[in-house]
């Protein structure tokens, strides 16, 4: 697996499960506080496509995954 799709993966993933934690609608609702990391994540995501530079790539590349721009 590249290291495009970990990160898309991580990134969704995180996003699914603070919606989950975070939403009062939801059956898994713990604390509103969790979409502010919900908002963490997107920011990186804009962050990462103005500068293509992305820390969970350079995490990645350490591990020996495949760097490409995220």
């Amino acid at each position: 697996m590249s290291a495009e799709r970990i990160i898309r993966t991580v990134a969704g993933s995180f996003i699914l499960i603070t919606l989950l934690l975070g939403v009062e609608a939801s059956p898994f609702f713990l604390s509103n506080k969790f979409l502010w990391f919900t908002a963490f994540v997107g920011a990186n995501l804009f962050q990462s496509g103005i500068t293509k530079w992305c820390l969970l790539s350079d995490i990645l590349a350490k591990f020996g995954i495949k760097n490409t721009s995220c």
